[in-house]
């Protein structure tokens, strides 16, 4: 699934795209994604100027002048893609296209149908079903150690888990948990509630880092993701950790490390030093 990063790459491919442009046209090409499309979302669309975009969390918010907000969640294999009006041709399982007034075509593409596309009124946008438990985002000046650490306390469960938690903080998602506790030195195995105070004051930079070189690089190529121009992200080539099971460990390349190791949590595959990660 698009992380952060993703959707953030996402969000400002849409945003120099769509930002000031007038929707003349919308098409729902079904009735609904992982839920039903909202009734009349094509009238609502159409016409419609757009103000601009907000992100929270995994979520896209396109702002209208109508006072309505689109809400664009990518699921599991979710893209957006954007052309010229009349120049390209329908993309397969395109369920939601977008024309501009001035002649571009912007189309949201899910194979699984895991997304979600809503309207909201963008004085509520906090309040949306989807949106109203979302913890802080990791990149506001908001999140800092001892907010991160007030969130932990008390949690019993690993510090990978908690991470992953939207509701502890908003956007993270496997791949960049693991980079950025890799950073922090911290063990993902680490009960939650150990980790306020030191070692989230670790974490909190380490996660601000991974992510901000992560948007600077369109994210990572993922399965499904590719950028709204249609390039490919290249922070994979910068991971440290994650999906280099059994590669040597750039802080102990050596014995008596044997490299960087995968376990399973909560189903997800974790990576990590044993060695330095404590």
């Amino acid at each position: 699934m698009p992380e952060l990063p993703e959707v953030e790459t996402v969000l400002r491919g849409l945003a120099v795209r769509l930002t000031g442009r007038i929707l003349t046209r919308a098409v729902a090409h079904r009735t609904d994604l992982r839920w039903p499309l909202p009734p009349g979302l094509e009238r609502r669309l159409a016409g419609a100027r757009v103000l601009g975009f907000r992100r929270r969390g995994k979520y896209i918010l396109m702002r209208l002048d109508g006072g309505d907000s689109l809400l664009l969640h990518l699921g599991m294999s979710g893209r957006i893609v954007i052309g010229r009006a009349g120049a390209n041709a329908a993309t397969p399982h395109e369920h939601l296209v977008l024309e501009t007034d001035d002649g571009w075509r912007v189309g949201l593409v899910d194979p699984r149908r895991f997304g979600a596309v809503d309207l909201v009124a963008t004085a509520a946008e906090d309040t949306h079903r989807l949106l109203a438990a979302l913890g802080p985002e990791p990149l506001d000046p908001g999140f800092t150690p001892s907010a991160l650490s007030a969130a932990l306390a008390g949690k019993r469960t690993p510090i990978k888990a908690a991470l992953l938690d939207q509701g502890v903080v908003a956007g993270l998602g496997n791949i960049y948990v693991c980079e950025a506790l890799f950073r922090a030195r911290i063990s993902p195995l680490r009960t939650a509630a150990t980790v306020p105070g030191a070692r989230a004051a670790r974490l909190v930079p380490a996660i601000k880092a991974t992510l901000t070189e992560a948007i600077a690089a369109g994210g990572s190529s993922l399965r499904d993701y590719v950028q709204p121009n249609g390039e490919l992200g290249y922070f994979q080539h910068a991971w440290k950790v994650y999906g280099k099971e059994g590669a040597p460990c750039e802080r102990c390349p050596g014995p008596p490390c044997r490299g960087i190791r995968r376990i399973v949590q909560s189903g997800r595959s974790t990576f990590y030093c044993p060695r330095t990660q404590r």
